[in-house]
């Protein structure tokens, strides 16, 4: 589902009531585990965190202008989603989360290049998530995840990146 936020706490206003309190609790987890230095936004129409031209000059390979995507999280339809480039960009990460999981949650885990779904609310991994939101990322780690995230046209990233903060 798309929303017309202009910022974290605007976008989860927006959710349904029921799912409000999880989105606030997943944002806290990950701005708590969160390395210093990444900034939260809207951007692609979800809540996200990215790191900032300070730390990557080279912005978006599509769009340089546009701080590198890294991690954001939605609302959807029938799920909350959470997208983190490093699982598709780091093998090795991906193996880990894949093995880890199941250590915390009884249900299969449900897994694209990049996203996680999770259909039941109440196991949501939020200990699991934390620990992957931690993991720190080196610059030149960064570089693959470049290439994670397709483009978008330059009257999309206007419409879809607003009100950057920066982690403190």
């Amino acid at each position: 589902m798309q929303y017309k936020a202009t910022s974290a706490e605007d976008y989860i206003s927006q959710v349904p009531q029921e799912r409000q309190n999880t989105l606030k609790r997943l944002r806290k987890t990950i701005v708590d585990n969160l390395p210093k230095g990444f900034e939260e936004g809207i951007q692609y129409g979800m809540i996200g965190y990215y790191v900032p031209h300070s730390i990557y000059p080279d912005g978006y390979h599509c769009t340089p202008e546009t701080p590198l995507p890294f991690m954001s999280f939605a609302s959807q339809k029938n799920s909350v989603n959470l997208y983190h480039s490093g699982i598709y960009a780091k093998k090795e990460l991906h193996d880990w989360f894949g093995n880890e999981y199941p250590k915390y949650c009884s249900r299969k885990l449900d897994m694209g290049k990049s996203c996680i779904r999770f259909k039941n609310l109440d196991e949501i991994p939020f200990d699991l998530i934390a620990e992957l939101t931690g993991k720190e990322f080196t610059k030149k780690e960064i570089s693959p995840i470049r290439n994670v995230y397709p483009s978008m046209s330059q009257i999309q990233l206007k419409e879809n990146i607003h009100n950057i903060r920066t982690i403190p």
